[in-house]
């Protein structure tokens, strides 16, 4: 079998995978670097099993992954779930559509209108990017003043990720926040990001220890990655008086933190269920 990596840095991450594709006897790697690779349209490709997704940019995922398919290349993830995942807006719609709690979202076009979506949830929201990760450029927002300089630098700013408004409810957290990890049909494990900050990405200093899966977990993870199209996705998910809400779903998940407070071998389910996937017809 061959299974095409395609990346762009390796991180630790694709690391921890390549070595579990290279114990695989049957298995062989070609690595695909989404800073060279061109494609010919209309060319179909015979020489790869499977593409197994790690860019970091989404942008050269979304279009690599659409492409792959086109030739007829099975993908993991998909580009539809790329796309949906990808994008914050896209992700709370298909949430939505699919009953799976998540915080209060509103979504404005101008200024005006955001300023008048904020005060008609009550403050404080979040402000976020609709294109985004790794918690960047998240503000929370506590007062109209700070609700109106935010808002004129988005505009100021001007590029497209800053010209739709995406306002979610700010929801209080016990001091921590639950990343899930979802393969397939199973929850296969979950950690706590614990931080004294707002925001509890462990990219942002955030520390993990393993989360229990309880039924519940499982069943609202399960229900946010088949909302968004399954795969192999994370979930941060928040607690709260409500119970469980889904915050967001992403689509190349990092794990290197998470193996060790879990004791769940990741890179080896990944791998598993790529190898799976290149089993089913594209």
């Amino acid at each position: 079998m061959r299974v095409g990596f395609l990346h762009s840095l390796i991180r630790k991450e694709e690391k921890l995978l390549l070595d579990e594709l290279a114990t695989r006897s049957d298995v062989e790697v070609v690595m695909i670097d989404d800073r060279e690779i061109t494609f010919t349209l209309g060319q179909a490709r015979r020489d790869l099993d499977v593409v197994l997704e790690r860019c970091i940019n989404h942008s050269r995922a979304l279009h690599a992954l659409r492409l792959f398919e086109s030739q007829g290349v099975a993908c993991v993830n998909t580009s539809a779930v790329a796309a949906t995942c990808g994008d914050k807006l896209l992700t709370s719609i298909a949430l939505g559509e699919h009953g799976v709690p998540q915080p209060e979202v509103r979504v404005a076009f101008t200024p005006e209108s955001a300023i008048g979506a904020i005060e008609a949830m009550g403050y404080p929201v979040v402000l976020k990017p609709a294109v985004g990760s790794w918690g960047r450029l998240l503000a929370k927002v506590n007062d109209r003043d700070a609700a109106e300089a935010l808002l004129e630098h988005k505009t100021t700013l001007g590029s497209y990720h800053h010209s739709v408004f995406y306002i979610q409810k700010y929801v209080a957290k016990p001091g921590r926040d639950i990343r899930a990890f979802v393969v397939g049909d199973e929850c296969v494990a979950a950690i706590y990001r614990n931080s004294e900050h707002w925001i509890t990405n462990t990219a942002r200093g955030g520390s993990a220890t393993n989360c229990p899966i309880t039924p519940e977990l499982a069943a609202i993870s399960l229900a946010g990655a088949r909302a968004v199209g399954g795969g192999v996705v994370a979930l941060d998910i928040f607690e709260s008086d409500a119970g469980l809400l889904v915050n967001e779903v992403n689509y190349t998940m990092e794990f290197r933190n998470s193996i060790a407070p879990t004791g769940v071998d990741i890179p080896a389910k990944i791998v598993d269920f790529a190898l799976a996937r290149a089993r089913v017809p594209a």
